[in-house]
């Protein structure tokens, strides 16, 4: 069991974590929530020995291994599926002495111990996570270091997935997957054996994965049974329960004191007045706190547009000339389109999105855009090209002087800028918050399409929800790739699956992709013309 108790953690003089105290249950599975700057990634540090709490401690069984993805995704010319199988550091030292042994009794003990481990079926174990992560078998003969920072990540997080540590601590595990790669993550982690922390704004990886929900809240933890949707309304019915015991309460002190203070000063109820004040002094406070500010997201009213907004007749898309991404691609965009790309990375979603966003030249074939086609374009690598020296304020002014202070002011708050944050540099957001700047960018121009290329990696739960809410509400089209599944459903009412070089339209929901994903099958068995949409 993983205790947790009383630990404290100040940081530059903030009280971050305040007496937190938690017993996970061993062997079960467990999602850390909490709102951005809570102190989740704080506690995970203190639990890893990365830093030392100021008070309290915390302790798990000696004999225990305790994993975490590394932060430094590996780089170097080894291969992918050599980098996996040596984060089996038993496993590892076990053969190298093998091979220098020459005692027969110890001989035979590593070979034991190899066995008892099931060091020999360590390579398909390894190769079979890379698989379900999103590397070929071809892929995982490269080095490391022929592979993007992003994709590396998932190679750290491959290597502590083999390891099979004890206690496994997962932190924003699906920060660099594709909803495929989500989708095998959730799968695994249900047949995982030992204890499991997986911090997470991945609601429907909460709901999937996680037998308990372990909440930090003012520096405060509180476990929860069940999953997350479980742990909302469980949380929600006890506030409302505690909200109304706490009036009733008020109510009950502020009459015990109108007594006390009518007859304190009189000698016949003196006694009466003492008793009263005493019942007062006795009586417990019941503390409700108050719930946290989410900032809005509220995305300005679209243009109007006649359909369609874009048709493409067998068009070509890529990099390279002579070297289509996709080609052959037939679609059609209409103005009240709701769609969600499909597919593994790397397969071209990226590219479709660069192309409906005017980001890429079409190489062959035809695409006619509508005269008041406007769109807007958010997608996870412009977090990195933004300036850190410029304040919000100043950064959407650059981009459009003639706009007045007053508009640019009313831009940012609809995406939940305070007059402070609006004039916080950008260097000093959180990701959250450069995430809200980012889309405060894309819908700048009061766009009629939106194109959404993961805008909720850095984004907390309650974010996420204002999200949804707010591209409900929007009248334009939304092309929309995410790995956020809850997301996809409340938001697309069609799917696109881009593989193997083409577009082609999805049907059924999100479980039946699930389903054609776990086949093993390059294409749908089911596509009825009706979902088809063709240009």
């Amino acid at each position: 069991m993983l205790s947790i108790d009383n630990v404290t953690v100040r940081i530059a003089g903030r009280e971050i974590l305040a007496g937190a105290t938690a017993n996970l249950p061993v062997g079960r599975r467990v999602g850390l929530v909490g709102r951005n700057g809570a102190g989740k990634s704080t506690l995970l540090k203190a639990i890893l020995g990365e830093l030392q709490p100021d008070d309290g401690e915390l302790s798990w069984p000696r004999d225990w291994k305790v994993g975490a993805v590394a932060q430094e995704a590996p780089g170097t010319a080894v291969s992918l599926l050599d980098t996996v199988l040596a984060a089996d550091r038993e496993r590892t030292d076990l053969l190298a002495a093998a091979e220098h042994e020459t005692d027969p009794d110890e001989l035979g003990e590593i070979y034991t111990r190899l066995a008892a481990i099931d060091a020999y079926t360590a390579p398909s174990r390894a190769a079979a996570i890379l698989s379900g992560l999103g590397f070929s078998a071809e892929e995982q003969l490269r080095p490391c270091s022929e592979f993007s920072g992003g994709w590396r990540m998932r190679v750290a997080l491959a290597a502590i997935l083999f390891s099979n540590p004890d206690l496994l601590l997962l932190d924003e595990p699906t920060n660099y997957l594709d909803l495929e790669g989500v989708m095998w993550l959730q799968d695994f982690l249900r047949r995982c054996r030992g204890t499991v922390l997986i911090v997470s704004h991945d609601r429907d990886l909460l709901n999937t994965a996680a037998e308990f929900i372990l909440h930090l809240e003012h520096g405060k933890l509180t476990l929860y049974t069940g999953n997350y949707d479980t742990f909302a309304t469980t949380r929600a019915a006890q506030r409302a329960l505690d909200t109304a015991f706490a009036k009733k309460q008020e109510a009950a002190r502020a009459h015990l004191q109108a007594f006390v203070d009518r007859f304190k000063a009189k000698a016949s109820k003196a006694r009466q007045a003492q008793s009263r004040m005493k019942m007062l002094a006795r009586m417990q406070t019941i503390e409700v706190p108050v719930d946290e500010h989410v900032a809005p997201i509220r995305i300005p009213a679209p243009q109007e547009s006649s359909p369609p907004l874009i048709s493409m007749h067998h068009a070509a898309v890529g990099y390279e000339p002579g070297k289509p991404i996709l080609s052959n691609m037939s679609v059609r965009l209409d103005p009240d389109d709701r769609i969600a790309l499909l597919g593994k990375n790397g397969n071209g979603k990226s590219t479709l999105a660069k192309l409906l966003a005017n980001r890429l030249p079409l190489m062959s074939g035809e695409m006619t855009r509508a005269r008041k086609l406007v769109p807007g374009y958010f997608a996870q690598h412009q977090l990195d090209e933004l300036d850190g020296s410029l304040t919000p304020i100043e950064t959407l002014a650059r981009l459009r002087p003639l706009l007045t202070q007053e508009m640019v002011r009313s831009q940012l708050g609809g995406f939940g800028f305070s007059a402070h944050k609006a004039l916080t540099k950008v260097d000093s957001l959180s990701g959250g918050e450069r995430a809200r700047l980012m889309l405060a960018l894309a819908t700048l121009d009061k766009p009629n399409m939106l194109i959404l290329d993961e805008p909720t990696n850095h984004l907390d739960i309650d974010a996420r929800a204002e999200l949804l809410k707010a591209l409900n509400d929007f009248e334009g089209a939304v092309i929309l790739v995410s790995h956020d599944r809850r997301l996809l459903e409340a938001t697309a009412d069609r799917f696109l699956l881009v593989a193997d070089g083409r577009v082609e339209p999805f049907a059924g929901d999100l479980d039946e992709y699930h389903r054609f994903l776990l086949s093993g099958e390059n294409t749908p068995t089911r596509r009825p013309a009706a979902k088809a949409r063709a240009a």
